[in-house]
């Protein structure tokens, strides 16, 4: 029987820098066919965990697998490109005047301002992916003059250009009004949801940004693991409260398979003032 590799496994990872612990002892694997949240409060470990994922903040200790290669054994710049990321550090630095078909080419070759001729085919699979992310109308607007919401969905077709076999979105919603985050929600859900679709794990702090489509949820809190598993029992108001340090009530709307949540905080007086 021929055993199935997961897609992403960290094992006993710990991460130490100047004698302050970063991430402590976090296990994690990810398989097939499952979409992950990793779910924080600022501070909680959550940017220094998807560095490490990157390749681009050495472990201290305990090992990152990749579609069965783990980092330091292989070439962790060739690893780098099996993972699409979308995230605020990226869509800072794009050129105002690059127009979206190019923006979404460059993701083939990591590079930032595009520059030289694209050829047909990568012209042609950037158009697709323009369409396969509901944004092929934007083919030759500028990046400047793209809404927030469509620089997001933009940037996760730049982060497809490389056929990733893991797409990590980093608090997407950021900057995003109510209505072009909802929009930009429902978007996920239907990307996620497509047969041929990479492994999406959403880094976020609200709840509310988890969709049905998302199955299972790894909450952070100091550095470290505090909940692992499947999402419905994962997302609890006891495991809530401890991660944001406030006593909270989980509220969720609508039928298992597409359920949705949001918080009710309920203040310390201390916090309030």
């Amino acid at each position: 029987m021929k055993l199935i590799k997961p897609i992403l496994e960290v094992a006993g990872l710990r991460i130490v820098r100047d004698g302050t612990v970063i991430i402590n002892d976090i296990s994690w694997r990810v398989e097939a066919g499952q979409h992950w949240v990793i779910l924080g409060a600022n501070g909680s470990g959550k940017t220094s965990l998807l560095s490490a994922l990157t390749g681009y903040l050495m472990p201290t200790a305990g090992e990152i697998t990749l579609l069965g290669e783990a980092y330091g054994r292989a070439d962790w710049r060739e690893l780098r490109k099996r993972v699409g990321i979308v995230s605020s550090s990226v869509r800072q630095m794009m050129s105002d005047e690059e127009p979206a078909l190019e923006t979404v080419a460059s993701g083939k070759y990591a590079m930032i301002d595009f520059w030289g001729e694209l050829s047909q085919p990568d012209r042609a699979r950037a158009r697709g992916l323009l369409r396969s992310v509901e944004a092929g109308h934007l083919a030759d607007r500028a990046w400047r003059v793209l809404s927030q919401g469509e620089r997001q969905r933009v940037l996760i077709g730049r982060a497809l250009m490389g056929r990733p076999r893991v797409l990590i979105l980093d608090e997407p919603c950021a900057g995003l009004d109510p209505a072009a985050r909802e929009h930009f929600l429902q978007f996920l859900q239907r990307l996620g949801g497509q047969p041929k679709a990479p492994t999406l794990v959403l880094v976020t702090h609200h709840v509310e940004e988890i969709m049905p489509v998302f199955s299972h949820v790894l909450m952070v809190k100091n550095g470290g693991v505090l909940a692992n598993g499947e999402k419905f029992g994962v997302l609890t108001s006891r495991n809530l409260s401890t991660a944001f340090g406030e006593e909270m009530t989980l509220r969720s709307t609508g039928q298992k398979l597409a359920k949705r949540y949001e918080l009710k905080v309920k203040m310390t007086t201390s916090r309030m003032m």
